[in-house]
């Protein structure tokens, strides 16, 4: 039985690679499964092989764990066999894990061993280039934007001023002249009483000055 050597690279991370030696007769279920192995990812993630040209460019889909919506369009890693997806000795896979944080890899067929060790246990990791990226869980993700959020909330108030930690002296000048314009308003209040009052005291004066004058 024939065994397939695949090269799988990230596409962003082309520094982290693994070769894994697999049989002809497996299926991209198993594939997908040695790689997440070898990386250290959860493999129960909805993720796609898809039939590559040469210039990466996405053909068929190969799926597991497929949203409702391309069930009927797609076929099972699970029920796809390896060789039935081979037609080239160089045969290459464009694969994305996780559609909901994707990483997107090339996987490449570099070597075709006629026949399988009996020592070997299928699929079998033969190269590990570099630590994969840490993949952050949704959920975190979520809360880790949701505790940002209430943080910036707490300042919104600056920021519709376009608040900067410069403007603290101008924001404390602020400060000082409301209180003295509230001080000054007050002031202004009272001396607008005051006049009232002496004004209509004035008048009564004369009213009773001309009354007397009168009489």
């Amino acid at each position: 039985m024939a065994i397939y050597k695949f090269k799988i690279s990230f596409e962003d991370f082309d520094d982290v690679v693994r070769e894994i030696d697999i049989k002809s007769n497996q299926t991209f279920e198993d594939l997908h499964r040695a790689l997440h192995k070898s990386i250290g990812y959860n493999a129960e993630k909805s993720s796609s092989f898809y039939v590559s040209t040469d210039n990466w460019l996405k053909g068929d889909e190969i799926a597991y764990l497929p949203s409702d919506r391309k069930k009927d369009r797609v076929v099972l890693m699970e029920n796809s066999k390896l060789s039935s997806f081979i037609e080239d000795p160089h045969q290459k896979f464009y694969y994305i894990y996780n559609f909901d944080r994707p990483y997107d890899f090339h996987v490449e067929l570099i070597k075709i061993i006629l026949d399988a060790d009996p020592s070997i246990q299928y699929p079998f990791l033969t190269r590990s280039i570099g630590d994969a990226p840490k993949v952050m869980d949704l959920n975190s993700a979520k809360a880790e934007v949701s505790a940002g959020s209430e943080a910036v909330g707490e300042f919104d108030f600056l920021n519709e001023l376009n608040f900067v930690p410069e403007d603290t002296d101008e924001l404390e000048a602020m400060g000082e002249m409301g209180i003295n314009t509230q001080n000054r308003d007050t002031e202004d209040e009272a001396e607008d009483e005051d006049g009232f009052g002496d004004e209509f005291s004035d008048d009564e004066d004369f009213e009773e000055t001309n009354g007397k004058e009168d009489y």
